[in-house]
């Protein structure tokens, strides 16, 4: 059982990309709090969550087209029925 991703015993869950995107969105805004902050650590710290930013970006990037692939071939998920693919 997932604690957050839509699944059969959980249809009301959030797809992976939605999940990434809000804390993608949550380090923008903690990220903009020491942008100005000069200091050798929060340099590297923004150095850090600039890396851990663009992964989350690519990995926003790959779960989006894997719903797009899942939904060209097998339709939305959220008509119910069984797995798209996989087993239960």
């Amino acid at each position: 059982m997932t604690h957050f991703l839509v699944t059969d015993d959980k249809p009301d869950g959030y797809r992976l990309e939605d999940i990434l995107g809000l804390v993608r969105k949550d380090m923008l805004t903690r990220a903009l709090k020491i942008a100005d902050d000069q200091r050798i650590e929060a340099k590297h710290v923004m150095r850090n969550n600039m890396k851990i930013l663009d992964l989350l970006s690519q990995a926003i990037t790959l779960a989006e087209d894997s719903t797009h692939v899942l939904n060209k071939s097998f339709g939305s998920a959220a008509k119910g029925g069984p797995p798209r693919i996989g087993t239960k």
